[in-house]
């Protein structure tokens, strides 16, 4: 576990990582980093607008993301570019590492969407989590992965998502 940073504000680049491959890279700021979560702040980084249906990302959207050293999951508070709460988009990932200015993350295929006034609940991408073949490839991240996912959705539908960010 990389010890916190002395100056926990300041620019980064967030890797996430599929498959041995990176997705997407994007600037963000450091909010904070205690040494075993690390938040930052990024403007929605993927190009125009992805529609899921039950939540929109579009251009000036603002992720507040919350990333562990020792957990198997991340956390993205998504907002409008006016500070309206969209709700909070679970990725279930291995346990972040920051080398540098570089947060890697590697993503697990799962997720999990709960709406910002927690009436929606929702489990994402199980299908694509079964088709990477990670169960037989490396038993353990899935066995890691899949208990990630029910202790957030547990949290979400508790109310416990809260204190978890707080």
């Amino acid at each position: 576990m990389s010890a916190a940073s002395a100056d926990p504000a300041g620019a980064l680049t967030v890797a996430l990582v599929k498959a041995g491959r990176t997705k997407i890279r994007y600037p963000a700021v450091r909010v904070r980093d205690d040494g075993c979560r690390i938040t930052v702040r990024a403007p929605w980084a993927a190009p125009g607008v992805r529609d899921f249906g039950f939540v929109r990302f579009e251009p000036g959207n603002v992720l507040t993301e919350h990333y562990w050293r020792d957990r198997w999951y991340a956390v993205k508070e998504v907002r409008t570019g006016g500070g309206e709460l969209k709700g909070w988009y679970c990725d279930i990932t291995k346990p972040a590492v920051l080398r540098g200015a570089e947060l890697v993350v590697e993503d697990l295929d799962l997720d999990l969407w709960v709406s910002a006034d927690g009436s929606t609940v929702l489990r994402l991408d199980e299908d694509e989590f079964e088709e990477s073949g990670i169960a037989g490839r490396d038993p353990q991240a899935a066995g890691a992965a899949v208990r990630a996912l029910d202790e957030l959705e547990h949290l979400a539908r508790t109310g416990g998502l809260a204190g978890l960010l707080g």
